[in-house]
């Protein structure tokens, strides 16, 4: 799989004539194989004698057809076998355009785990207003971001103290979460007014796990998945906070793309599956709980 996909729309159809390929090309060639065969064999020996020996060219060619009739399907799932996976490394800086293949969907579905979600933010927020003038095929998205829950003590992201320590920096935290907070009220609110203008079903929800941002992982569709890890040991240095803090640079990233051709199915189902486990286990944020009466 490459970065140049079509969107799952596309891949659909590519899929579809991949099945019909694979159905038509075990009967064709052996069709090819057998006809060969038959029609070596029949001019050696219909030709004249006088013949003969020219036509041991027939035979041997008869021979070799047959030989490779009885071996096709040994050779095929040879072939099948070494196939490589289907797989390839982007820059985070790339997301976008997956984003926009995963839009060509009737039914959209995008799962995010990661720091903030804001290389993810910029390219979901330009593909949904583009929803309100060009929907083109798209009639329900649904998309989930994973986040670190940031109101508890953190090693990264932290303040980088004596020895490099980390040194947990309530300040620094609620600076990503008042982030996270923001990207999450600009799609909820885009989504609303998506579904209430009846054509297009919008979900956008953002929940929080327990932990450090690790892995970077974007579902697109249960089709591909783009899978990379953060540089922790990333630093930047922050004036108003003052000092110098460990904050892991989302763009910065290289990803691994799998996809659900050839070897990478399985990946995907991990991955996908994974993150199904993640979000039952996650819970929503503060700022999206109902006030109390």
């Amino acid at each position: 799989m490459s970065g140049g996909n079509r969107g799952a729309a596309g891949e659909g159809g590519v899929s579809r004539l991949r099945r019909f390929q694979d159905r038509v090309e075990p009967v064709v060639t052996r069709v090819l194989l057998l006809g060969i065969f038959v029609t070596g064999l029949t001019a050696q020996f219909v030709k004249p004698v006088g013949d003969a020996l020219q036509g041991k060219a027939y035979l041997g060619g008869a021979l070799l057809s047959l030989v490779g009739y009885i071996l096709y399907d040994q050779v095929k799932e040879l072939t099948s076998s070494v196939r490589a996976p289907v797989q390839s490394l982007v820059n985070s800086s790339q997301l976008g355009n997956f984003v926009s293949e995963a839009f060509e969907a009737r039914t959209v579905e995008i799962s995010f785990l990661g720091y903030t979600g804001e290389t993810l933010y910029h390219p979901l927020y330009y593909r949904l207003e583009n929803l309100f003038d060009r929907p083109g095929p798209t009639r329900r998205v649904l998309i989930r971001i994973l986040v670190p829950d940031f109101g508890q003590p953190m090693t990264v992201p932290s303040k980088v103290g004596e020895l490099d320590a980390p040194v947990d920096d309530p300040d620094i935290r609620e600076r990503m979460e008042q982030q996270c907070r923001d990207y999450d009220g600009v799609l909820s609110e885009l989504a609303e007014r998506l579904t209430a203008g009846g054509r297009v079903h919008v979900d956008c929800e953002y929940r929080l796990y327990h932990g450090i941002p690790r892995d970077k992982i974007c579902i697109l569709n249960r089709q591909q998945v783009l899978h990379g890890l953060y540089d922790l040991s990333a630093r930047i240095r922050l004036h108003r906070l003052g000092g110098e803090y460990y904050d892991p640079k989302g763009y910065r990233i290289d990803l691994n793309v799998s996809s659900r051709e050839g070897a990478a199915d399985a990946a995907v189902a991990t991955w996908t599956k994974h993150f199904d486990d993640l979000w039952l286990l996650a819970k929503r944020p503060h700022w999206r709980q109902e006030p109390a009466p």
